[in-house]
C-alpha cells in the first residue's frame, strides 16, 4: 500500500488511527502490530507467504536474543548470534541475490566449457526485506554486544520490526532509538498535529515534485537515449536526480510524520544533501540511517579509520552498492563512490569543503553522474547516455529531434524550478519560522488537496526505494 494513494489516505490511515486512539494505552502496541501486519499483507497479498516470512524472522530473532541473554559464555552467545544472522542474511541472499550469483556463475561455466547450468529461482523480492533485515540484525548485534537488553516481550519486538510507517523503506531505526518509546510514549493532539503537518510536506514532495519530474525521466527513457539532444540528456539526468531525492525524502518525512502521530520520534534521514560541497559530506546528509548502520556494524568493527581505512571503505561501499540492488551497475556505483570518497580523503575533500563555490561546482557534476550509473542498468545504454551528455567524446547514432529540450523544458519547468528551490532548504526554513501562522496552515491544506487531486488523476506512482 503506497502512502501517496487514496486507499491509504482515506481508507487505511483514518480507520487505523480511529482504533488506535480509542483503545487504552496498554493495547496500543497490539493495535500497531496488527495494523502493521494488515498493511504489509495488503502489499504482499499476491504472495501471502512473505507475511509469514517476516513473522518467522521476528520469532527467530526473539528466540536468539533471549537465549543470548541467558548465556554467560561468549562462545555460546556467538553461536546464537551466528544462528540469527545466518537466518537474516540467508533470507536476504536467497530472495535478492541468488539469481544474480547464479547468473554470473552460469556465465563463467559457459565460458569454461561446462554444459551444466544452475537453475534460476526467479523469486519475487519481498517488499522492504532489505530494510527490515538490517533493522532486526542491528537489534541482534546490539544484544550480543550488551548495548541493549534482550526484549522480553514478543509483542514489543514484533511491533518494533513491523511498524508500518518505516517498514517498507525506512528510515532504519535501531532498537536502542525506540525501545523506551515502545514501552511508554506520549499521545497528544500536539503530536497528532505535528505528525499531520510533516506527513503533508512529505506527501507534497512526493506527489507534486518527485512524480512530476520523474515523468520527464520516464518520457526520456521511452524516446530512447539515441534520440535525445545533449541539453535534453542533461535535463533528463537532472530530473532523475530530483526524483530520487524528493521521492525518498518525501517517504522519510511521511514515515516520520506517521510515527509522530503515534508518539514516536524517528531519526532524520536527510539534511539538505544537495547542498554538500563534497561526496563525503553528501553521504553524511543522504540516507543518514543507512550510512549510520554501515558505519556502526561494518566499518567500525573492521577497524574504521584506525587500521586499513581504505580497505574498510572499499568493503563498505561494495556492500552499499549491493544493498541497493543485485546488479553490476550497483556494484560499479558503489565502486565509483569509493573512488570519489578515497580521493577526497587523500586531501581534496578539505579543499572542496573550505571553498563552497568550488565544492558545489564539483558536486553539480558528481551527483547526477553518480545517479546515472544508479538509474541506467544496461551498460550499453549507459554508454549511449554518456555520449549524449558529452558529445565531444563520441555520440551514438540515431536521429535527434530538434528542439526537444525546449519542448520538454516548457512542459516541466515548474516542477523542476520547485525542485531546485526546495533543494536549497529555504522553503523549510520559512515554514519553520511561520509554522503556526494561518498562512502556513492554509498552505498545507492547499498542498494536501492538490496532492489528492493528482492522486485522483492517477498520479500515485510507487516509491523508488520500494524495489530495494
Amino acid at each position: 500500500m503506497v502512502f501517496s494513494s487514496l486507499t491509504f489516505l482515506f481508507g487505511f490511515l483514518p480507520g487505523f488511527l480511529a482504533v488506535y486512539f480509542l483503545v487504552p494505552g496498554s493495547w496500543k502496541n497490539g493495535i500497531l502490530f496488527a495494523g502493521s501486519l494488515a498493511f504489509y499483507f495488503y502489499g504482499v497479498r499476491e504472495h501471502p507467504a512473505y507475511l509469514l516470512l517476516m513473522l518467522i524472522s521476528v520469532l527467530i530473532n526473539y528466540g536468539a536474543s533471549r537465549f543470548m541473554a541467558r548465556c554467560r559464555r561468549r562462545k555460546a552467545r556467538t553461536r546464537w548470534l551466528a544462528a540469527g544472522m545466518i537466518w537474516n542474511m540467508g533470507c536476504l541472499f536467497v530472495f535478492k541475490y541468488l539469481d544474480f550469483f547464479s547468473g554470473n556463475l552460469n556465465g563463467l561455466m559457459e565460458k569454461a566449457g561446462f554444459g551444466a547450468q544452475i537453475p534460476y529461482a526467479r523469486l519475487v523480492l519481498p517488499i522492504g526485506i532489505s530494510f527490515y533485515t538490517f533493522q532486526i540484525s542491528s537489534y541482534l548485534i546490539d544484544v550480543y554486544r550488551k548495548r541493549v537488553q534482550a526484549e522480553p516481550s514478543l509483542l514489543i519486538l514484533g511491533t518494533y520490526l513491523c511498524m508500518f510507517p518505516q517498514l517498507i523503506a525506512g528510515p532504519i531505526v535501531t532498537y536502542d532509538q525506540v525501545h523506551r518509546q515502545l514501552e511508554s510514549r506520549r499521545h497528544s493532539f500536539g503530536n497528532l498535529e505535528e505528525g499531520l503537518r510533516e506527513f503533508t510536506i512529505g506527501l507534497a514532495l512526493k506527489v507534486l515534485i518527485a512524480n512530476r519530474v520523474g515523468n520527464l525521466w520516464t518520457q526520456i527513457n521511452a524516446i530512447g537515449f539515441e534520440s535525445i539532444s545533449c541539453l535534453l540528456a542533461w535535463l533528463g539526468i537532472a530530473a532523475y536526480t530530483f526524483q530520487i531525492y524528493f521521492d525518498f525524502y518525501g517517504y522519510s518525512l511521511m514515515a516520520k510524520g506517521l510515527g509522530r502521530m503515534m508518539g514516536f520520534k524517528f531519526p532524520d534521514n536527510f539534511r539538505n544533501p544537495y547542498l554538500a560541497c563534497s561526496m563525503t559530506e553528501f553521504w553524511r546528509r543522504w540516507h543518514i540511517t543507512l550510512g549510520g548502520w554501515f558505519r556502526e556494524y561494518v566499518y567500525i568493527p573492521l577497524g574504521g579509520n584506525r587500521s586499513h581505512q581504505y580497505r574498510n571503505l572499499f568493503l563498505v561501499w561494495m556492500l552499499t552498492g549491493l544493498w541497493h540492488g543485485a546488479s553490476w551497475n550497483f556494484v560499479l556505483w558503489g565502486l565509483l563512490l569509493f573512488l570519489l570518497l578515497a580521493m577526497e580523503k587523500s586531501g581534496p575533500g578539505k579543499i572542496l569543503e573550505s571553498r563552497p563555490a568550488l565544492g558545489r561546482l564539483y558536486m553539480l557534476l558528481a551527483i547526477p553522474l553518480s545517479w546515472l550509473l544508479f538509474a541506467v542498468t544496461e551498460f550499453k545504454s549507459f554508454a549511449i547516455y554518456l555520449g549524449r551528455l558529452f558529445p565531444l567524446f563520441g555520440q551514438a547514432g540515431g536521429t535527434v529531434f530538434r528542439g526537444d529540450f525546449i519542448k520538454y523544458g516548457r512542459a516541466y519547468w515548474i516542477p523542476l524550478a520547485a525542485a531546485v528551490i526546495c533543494c536549497t532548504g529555504m522553503p523549510r526554513k520559512v515554514y519553520e519560522a511561520k509554522k503556526y501562522s494561518f498562512a502556513a496552515t492554509f498552505g498545507l491544506i492547499l498542498l494536501f488537496w492538490g496532492c489528492v487531486y493528482c492522486m485522483y488523476l492517477g498520479l500515485d506512482d510507487p516509491f523508488l526505494y520500494y524495489r530495494f
